[in-house]
């Protein structure tokens, strides 16, 4: 029978040592939040964006999906983008997606995966990944898995970027003349590091 018993013990001891080190650490972040970055990431677990980062609560407004997809069909995609620009005030937006990544690998073998055959919505999500990287697909088609895998998370990370930066919210903060950067990266699973492909800080100008 599974039981939640380790992962309640890690976390009184994570709340122990913190309150150890700063008596004040959780008093901070109570009454508000004060994010100065929205990340979109990757759902996988081994791509945590706090603990990559380094970063403490109260420092990241965190949306993760598949494949890092920026959705403007998408409520739950659009509301967090909204919320954090226009009610948190972010001064920055990390797009991040990562080497390795399952959902640009699904996307890619797509034809001859049983998701071809199904319908539901992780297949609509896979089927609407595979033609915003159609593209690369298609240049990439003789190198070998791994060097094609990283080139397509590449081209994921530059697609989804530019979807981005077209959205409204992006858009209409740019138009205030209120400042914010967008960066688009690529996390390496086997280094821990972060590597910056693309960024922008104002309407029309090339990343």
């Amino acid at each position: 029978m599974t039981t939640l018993k380790p992962l309640l013990a890690r976390n009184r001891s994570w709340a122990l040592q913190r309150r150890q080190r700063d008596p004040e650490y959780f008093e901070k972040y109570l009454h508000q939040q004060q994010p100065h970055s929205l990340w979109i990431g990757c759902s996988d677990s081994r791509v945590p964006a706090e603990v990559l980062t380094g970063s403490h609560p109260g420092e990241l407004f965190v949306h993760r999906n598949i494949a890092n997809m920026v959705d403007t069909r998408d409520d739950n995609f659009m509301s967090v983008l909204q919320y954090a620009l226009h009610y948190l005030n972010v001064e920055r937006v990390v797009l991040c997606g990562h080497y390795g990544c399952g959902g640009v690998q699904a996307a890619m073998a797509l034809p001859d995966s049983p998701l071809a055959n199904e319908e539901s919505a992780l297949a609509r999500r896979i089927t609407q990944l595979r033609a915003s990287i159609a593209s690369g697909i298609r240049s990439c088609e003789e190198e070998d898995d791994t060097a094609a895998l990283n080139q397509l998370v590449e081209a994921n990370v530059m697609s989804q970027f530019a979807l981005l930066a077209q959205s409204d919210p992006v858009r209409a903060v740019w138009q205030s003349g209120r400042e914010l950067g967008l960066y688009g990266c690529v996390y390496d699973l086997a280094t821990g590091h972060l590597k910056i492909l693309a960024e922008q800080s104002a309407e029309g100008e090339t990343p």
